[in-house]
């Protein structure tokens, strides 16, 4: 069993799995309020903060780049121009195929892998290091505040909505 893709690749799945139900029940919140799509995917908690829609697609991005970034392979382009619901529901499910396509055993390395990123110029980190302390921490920043949107929105949503299911079994 490889550590680094037992914290990432089921992880990424479950969450965007809950992230789309979210998206759901954002939809429909908002076709029942009256809401374009437009009017609640530009919600923001405050003004310097991304969207919501943003919020999505660097949620997606994280679980792309760091499959591909610790595989050693060069991550899908999307070109983040999705404006409703089903284009999101869309970059989700694009997502999920392909992180679902990536074998454990391309991740062999993955804890020792030079990781670079194109905003930190001229430094690096492990596999190991990149992956506790900048893409799962990012990941779930950016799945929490879409969240915390669609919350502060006024959608009915709660904890197990976020945590999408829990591998309870009986005593």
């Amino acid at each position: 069993m490889n550590e680094i893709y037992t914290y990432t690749v089921p992880t990424f799945i479950k969450m965007l799995g809950g992230l789309k139900n979210v998206l759901n029940k954002c939809e429909q919140f908002a076709h029942e309020k009256g809401m374009t799509d437009a009017e609640f995917l530009e919600s923001r908690l405050v003004p310097d903060m991304f969207p919501f829609s943003r919020q999505i697609q660097i949620a997606s991005d994280n679980a792309k780049g760091a499959v591909a970034r610790l595989t050693g392979q060069e991550a899908p382009k999307y070109e983040d121009t999705e404006a409703t619901f089903s284009e999101l529901q869309a970059r989700i499910d694009k997502t999920l195929a392909y992180v679902q396509s990536v074998p454990e055993s391309a991740f062999a390395h993955a804890a020792e892998q030079k990781i670079t990123l194109p905003y930190f110029p001229g430094k690096f980190m492990n596999g190991f290091g990149y992956t506790c302390e900048y893409v799962l921490p990012n990941f779930f920043f950016h799945v929490t505040t879409a969240y915390a949107i669609a919350r502060m929105k006024g959608v009915g949503l709660g904890k197990m909505d976020y945590l999408n299911g829990l591998p309870l079994q009986d005593l």
